[in-house]
Order: structure tokens, then C-alpha cells, then sequence
């Protein structure tokens, strides 16, 4: 899932992949420590940590986690101040500080600038001072450190060929297995496998996480079309893993399974990323309304056939719903 590099495999002679954000971090940590060292910063290693924990798998993450971490690193400072103005430079002072400081980040919601602060927290422990020019500094690794974190998360590798690829997989696995459906109702048996099934559940599952990641690359809030299709995809699977039970134990061919069989025939040709479900909705409504008034059953073994028919008809039109609700959301 994005850009990957390969290395020279290990004693085991398993292939060993860097990720982009692997690299970023590796860049971006390196960059950080020798800008902080450049201009002479006390403890410019610091702001390679701070770049380290900045640097995140999406660029909505990355500017969330700095602002927390930026945040949290101006309050430690406020905290320290006041606390060791009044109680002095003590290990205690710290403990009272810590287990008064860790609730208000929770309360703000800034608890991931913890590790940060906690760290600029130390050096002004060590130093036993606040002077103007100490807290400079401090906000200096923590700017360095978020400034360079957010430069290398700019690029990031886009997810939407594999995301077309995916839905490409899942449109098809469908296909065959509505197709498939159609087959055992015309002919009371099939040599179908249903591997499609097991495969759809892990390829939904992929699409939405890659949707997301996708999403949260943008800074600019858009409507996120590919994870709505997915998570419509995702709900329609669980109709079609329930009518699978329904069809398998349809063991007696009866002419309206084979009405049924021609819809699902046609539904089945009809998988795409349009949406058309209004006239399957239609066209299912007139198949119920004929079967309804088809004579009633002749024996106990008709009877079941055709109530497990009806249950499987209320199926596919939630199925379709699904669809046609997706187009007036």
C-alpha cells in the first residue's frame, strides 16, 4: 500500500520491505537533529524525538498529533512554572505536577503531546531555571521538530489506483456470486466452490481501511464517495452471505425460483458503481405482486419452497435498497 522498498533479504531469505512513512521518519529525524545543532540548541537530539513521534501514516494525523504535541508543550511550561516557582526544584514537585498536568491534557483532549512536554519537562527539571532563553529553546526543538515532521508528510503516497482496482475485484466477485445464485435455483445444483465469499470479506475490509487512509490525506474535508461505496458494498455482502443458507436449501424446482433466477440473472450483469436499483426495485415489485397471485401449493414440500422464495425475495430488495438509498444520501 504505497510506495515500498525493497532490501536485500534477510538470513531467513525473506524479502524485507521499508515503508514511505519508515523513510519520512528516518529523513525527517536526521534533518531535525542537525537543524537544532546547526543553530546551536541545547539538547538538539530532541527534536529528532519530537519529529519521530510527529510524523504520522496521514497527513490529518501528522497535523493533529503536532498541534497536540505543540499545545501540550506550551501548558508543560505554564505548569512548570508555576509549580516550581512555589514548591521548588524536588522530585515530589514533579510527582504533584505530573498527576496534576497527565488529567487536564485528557480533559482537552491533548493527551498525545504528553511524551513531549514530559520531555521538555526534564530538561527544565535538570537545568533547576526558567530563563527566557531556555524556553526558547525548548520551543525551538519542539518547532523544529513538528516543521519538519509536517514538510515531509506533504507527499503521500495516493491510494485511489488500488482503490479502483479493489472495487474493480469486488464489482466482479459479485457478479459471480448473484450469477451463481441463479444457477442453483435453475438447476437444484451447482459446482460453485464460493471462494468469491471468502474473498470479498477480506477485499471490503482492505477497500474501506484504504478509503480512509485516502480520505485523511486530504487536509481539505471532501466527501468521501469511495468509503461510502464501500461501506454500501460491505452491507449489501452481508445480505448476499445471508441468502446463501436460502438458496442451497431450495431442493425443489418450482417456476417461481426460475422467475427469480431470471431477475438475479440480470441483477448480476447489472453490478457497477451507477446506480440503477430503482428499476430492479420496480421490476422486483411486479415479480412479488405475479407470484402472489400464482396458484397456491399443491403439497407441504411446495409450501416451504415457496415461503423460503418469499424470504429470499425480501433479501434482495433490501439489497437493492441499499443501493438506492447510497444515491439520495
Amino acid at each position: 500500500m504505497g510506495g515500498r522498498l525493497l532490501i536485500p533479504s534477510d538470513k531467513e531469505g525473506n524479502n524485507v520491505f521499508i515503508g514511505t512513512r519508515t523513510i519520512k521518519t528516518a529523513i525527517g529525524t536526521g534533518v531535525s537533529i542537525a537543524i537544532a545543532h546547526a543553530i546551536g540548541l541545547d539538547y538538539f537530539a530532541t527534536a529528532g524525538t519530537i519529529a519521530i513521534l510527529c510524523i504520522q501514516v496521514t497527513r490529518k494525523r501528522t497535523v493533529k498529533t503536532s498541534l497536540f504535541r505543540f499545545a501540550a508543550s506550551l501548558l508543560v511550561i505554564l505548569f512548570a512554572f508555576l509549580f516550581f516557582s512555589l514548591l521548588g526544584y524536588h522530585p515530589w514537585t514533579v510527582t504533584i505536577l505530573l498527576l496534576v498536568f497527565l488529567p487536564v491534557l485528557v480533559k482537552l483532549k491533548i493527551q498525545e503531546g504528553f511524551v513531549t512536554s514530559a520531555v521538555i519537562l526534564m530538561h527544565i527539571f535538570t537545568l533547576q531555571e526558567m530563563t527566557i532563553p531556555i524556553l526558547i529553546n525548548e520551543m525551538s526543538l519542539v518547532g523544529i521538530g513538528v516543521g519538519v515532521a509536517l514538510l515531509m508528510n506533504l507527499w503521500m503516497p495516493s491510494y485511489n489506483k488500488t482503490i479502483a482496482g479493489l472495487q474493480c475485484t469486488i464489482e466482479q466477485n459479485f457478479r459471480t456470486i448473484i450469477k451463481e445464485f441463479s444457477i442453483y435455483l435453475r438447476q437444484g445444483e451447482s459446482e460453485w466452490d464460493g471462494k468469491e465469499l471468502l474473498e470479498t470479506a477480506k477485499l471490503l475490509d482492505q477497500a474501506i481501511k484504504l478509503a480512509v487512509l485516502e480520505n485523511e490525506n486530504r487536509l481539505i474535508r471532501e466527501e468521501n464517495t469511495a468509503f461510502d461505496y464501500f461501506v454500501m458494498r460491505e452491507k449489501q455482502f452481508v445480505l448476499l452471505e445471508r441468502m446463501m443458507p436460502i438458496v442451497s436449501s431450495l431442493t425443489l424446482q418450482v417456476p417461481q425460483g426460475t422467475q427469480i433466477a431470471e431477475f438475479l440473472e440480470e441483477l448480476g450483469s447489472r453490478v457497477h458503481p451507477g446506480n440503477t436499483a430503482y428499476l430492479f426495485l420496480e421490476k422486483l415489485q411486479v415479480m412479488v405482486e405475479a407470484i402472489k397471485q400464482a396458484p397456491l401449493p399443491l403439497s407441504r414440500e411446495e409450501f416451504e419452497i415457496r415461503a423460503s422464495l418469499f424470504t429470499l425475495l425480501r433479501e434482495i430488495e433490501e439489497y437493492l435498497y441499499i443501493k438506492h438509498n447510497l444515491g439520495k444520501a
